[in-house]
């Protein structure tokens, strides 16, 4: 599903609702078949790790390496020792096209497209059954947006997973989403 609309139009709000899993004042909000509006904060933290997130500007903290950035969720979510946590970082870096040394660097050290697929496998490290993508090709280049456009498609493919997307990128839009909701006035 992607989630298009004119700047300014609430894509970016609409999508942090649904992140944060805040009650609306009307109707309901189902994921997984949960109402959201009915979750304890334990619900609400179990229903969080089935996805992941790829914010607009990364939301990699720069106080860390690319690898510990990719690995933070499952230092957080996992009993998994810390060396198995890196390989599988490196892993879900190799699979974003990154290469090896990229996951030494900071995030202030990566290029634009580099800095939105290192956000890309910190988003599926916890192996997500949906994936929100916030502008994933904003303030790129086109040849940098059309890496990142193939790099969807292939992260879709490879995990089947349902991918929430807000875009104002008509490009990306008619090439990767199944379902469209344009947002207006």
């Amino acid at each position: 599903l992607a989630i298009a609309g004119g700047s300014g139009s609430g894509k970016s709000v609409l999508l942090r609702e649904m992140i944060l899993l805040q009650k609306p004042t009307s109707g309901v909000i189902h994921v997984f078949g949960d109402d959201i509006a009915g979750l304890d904060e334990a619900q609400a933290l179990h229903l969080r790790q089935r996805w992941g997130v790829m914010f607009q500007k990364g939301g990699l903290f720069s106080a860390l390496t690319v690898r510990e950035n990719v690995g933070l969720p499952l230092r957080e979510h996992s009993g998994l020792d810390s060396a198995l946590i890196d390989e599988i970082a490196d892993w879900k870096l190799s699979l974003t096209g990154l290469p090896a040394e990229a996951s030494l660097k900071r995030p202030d050290e990566l290029s634009g497209g580099m800095l939105k697929r290192a956000a890309l496998a910190r988003a599926i490290a916890l192996d997500p059954e949906l994936l929100f993508l916030d502008e994933p090709t904003s303030g790129l280049d086109p040849a940098s947006a059309a890496g990142v456009d193939a790099l969807i498609l292939q992260t879709h493919a490879l995990y089947g997973l349902t991918i929430v997307m807000i875009t104002h990128d008509l490009d990306l839009l008619w090439q990767v989403a199944d379902r469209v909701a344009v947002l207006g006035e």
